[in-house]
């Protein structure tokens, strides 16, 4: 093994956090002494440590000998004082401004000058907690996820006066504690709790305009894009008294941003205990620990299918015309769509509504389809009515498309469908984070795949589905909206021609 950058590490806090540092620590070789306001808590941390490492033992993943060692290395300290020989400290409290301050200042009159005082914090700024500090060039963030072991990522926060070189040593030894680091600046949020904005508050918004429900977003995300978690599935996981918090702080934090602008339903939810599924209560009901999921509704069957006409101007027309062949369709292929026709449009970012009226198309008989996802490469086909639809027009679209099999949600009609004003957010919210120098294109790649375990980073994603696609969206829905929440990023804007995700030089 290696010899660790930190040979005696010392953690303060025993809670989940504290014990998966801990563990991780002894497990690359380094000394870790554990120190809780509770001397109990301690005792409890080694013991519940020494049982995981027990456990791996039996299903044959650790030998005897290094189980042995790492619960030798994980030694209790009484008071903080036995930190002193420490050449790193790691907080891992109560997230409250003046509780870290006040310890930060101790231990820096207790460690040697030379040792790297490091938080925890997820959301408080790494500046603002070691703004009293004597020595701020050896303070940084250290922000791990939960369960430490499995989230195999972690932050290393540069504070505004933090060494350049203490950074880098955090950087290594993640490395050698078997993580990926990266490297942020102190900005709300870091790096995965600010690129996560997007896909839950834009679900949120999408909720309160009646345009579908949770069951509906959750499956459309899903199948569409290929997240593991719908943003209301997600919600019940994390659960909303840690969930709320965290989007009402970085919007506050960022002087009342739109495109962070939080949801009264989730306000709301919280506010009721309605909190998630360690109540067995959240946007879903859960039993035994399952949620309860009302199926789909069944594809009506319909006795005569209209003819179909489709938009000059939909989006990936051509596509739209082979599947449609594919089903079985009978196509028209008129300058306009006979009195009898299913009308079909394919908008980015504009409304079903508005596209019909502007293309002087029957309301009545036009139905959307949601064109920017590949329709090879998903498992779900979206449809939008407008409030003017006809039930047997909408009918008939959605047997059409469920022809071979595939799944169809139908939705209330809006500006941009549900994974087109999702993907749209989630990428400008990352261009921006490149635009304010947060992190690096690539650092934030990697934190948002591993901390997030999205499908994708949201670069590769905008560059997969198109970054003049994402820019349209985003420039339609700000025309329909009015809301600067969709203004595009200047980033965004200049990259959009050339790529996201490849971009290497420094600006």
């Amino acid at each position: 093994m290696t010899a660790p950058l930190f040979s005696t590490v010392g953690i303060v806090g025993t809670g989940a956090m504290g014990r998966g540092i801990a563990q991780i620590a002894a497990q690359a070789g380094s000394t870790v002494l554990l120190f809780d306001t509770q001397a109990e808590a301690v005792a409890k941390a080694r013991d519940a440590l020494g049982a995981q490492w027990d456990k791996l033992v039996e299903k044959g993943r650790l030998t005897a000998d290094t189980a042995a060692a790492h619960k030798q290395r994980l030694q209790p300290a009484a008071a903080l004082a036995d930190l002193a020989g420490c050449d790193l400290v790691v907080e891992a409290i109560v997230e409250r401004l003046d509780v870290k301050k006040s310890l930060f200042a101790e231990l820096e009159g207790i460690v040697q000058p030379g040792a790297v005082l490091a938080t925890n914090t997820s959301s408080l700024s790494v500046t603002a907690i070691a703004a009293a500090l004597q020595r701020p060039a050896q303070f940084a963030g250290y922000h791990f996820f939960n369960p430490v072991p499995l989230m195999k990522v972690v932050e290393v926060i540069a504070g505004l006066k933090t060494d350049a070189a203490v950074c880098q040593r955090l950087a290594g030894y993640a490395r050698q504690m078997g993580h990926t680091p990266v490297q942020a600046e102190d900005t709300p949020g870091f790096i995965v709790n600010h690129a996560g904005r997007g896909y839950g508050t834009e679900a949120l918004r999408i909720v309160s305009e009646g345009v579908a429900d949770f069951a509906t977003i959750d499956r459309i995300l899903k199948d569409q894009v290929g997240f593991k978690l719908g943003p209301f599935e997600l919600m019940d996981l994390t659960a909303l008294d840690v969930s709320h918090p965290v989007m009402e702080s970085i919007y506050r934090q960022y002087y009342d941003e739109p495109r962070y602008r939080p949801s009264v339903i989730t306000a709301q939810r919280l506010a009721g205990g309605v909190v998630g599924k360690k109540v067995g209560d959240g946007f879903y009901k859960y039993a035994g620990g399952a949620a309860q999921i009302a199926p789909e509704p069944p594809v009506t069957q319909v006795d005569e299918m209209p003819p179909v006409w489709v938009s000059t101007r939909a989006a990936r027309r051509a596509e739209l015309y082979q599947l449609l062949k594919d089903l079985g369709a009978k196509i028209e292929t008129g300058q306009s769509p006979s009195p009898q026709a299913l009308t079909l449009v394919a908008p980015l970012g504009f409304d079903v509504t508005t596209v019909a009226v502007v293309e002087r198309l029957d309301p009545a008989r036009t139905v959307g389809i949601d064109m920017l996802v590949d329709d090879a490469a998903t498992k779900r086909r979206v449809l939008a009515t407008n409030p003017a639809t006809r039930s047997d027009m909408r009918d008939a679209a959605h047997a059409l498309f469920a022809r071979d099999g595939k799944a169809v949600s139908v939705i209330r009609d809006s500006g941009g469908f549900v994974t087109q004003r999702v993907v749209a957010t989630i990428v400008n919210i990352a261009a921006d984070m490149c635009q304010q120098r947060v992190c690096s294109p690539q650092d934030l790649e990697t934190a948002v795949t591993l901390g997030l375990g999205y499908p994708l980073g949201p670069l590769a994603m905008g560059d997969r589905y198109g970054p003049a696609n994402i820019l349209e969206v985003l420039f339609n829905m700000q025309t329909v909206y009015g809301d600067p929440r969709y203004r595009p990023s200047p980033w965004l804007r200049r990259r959009g021609a050339i790529g996201l995700s490849l971009m290497h030089e420094e600006e």
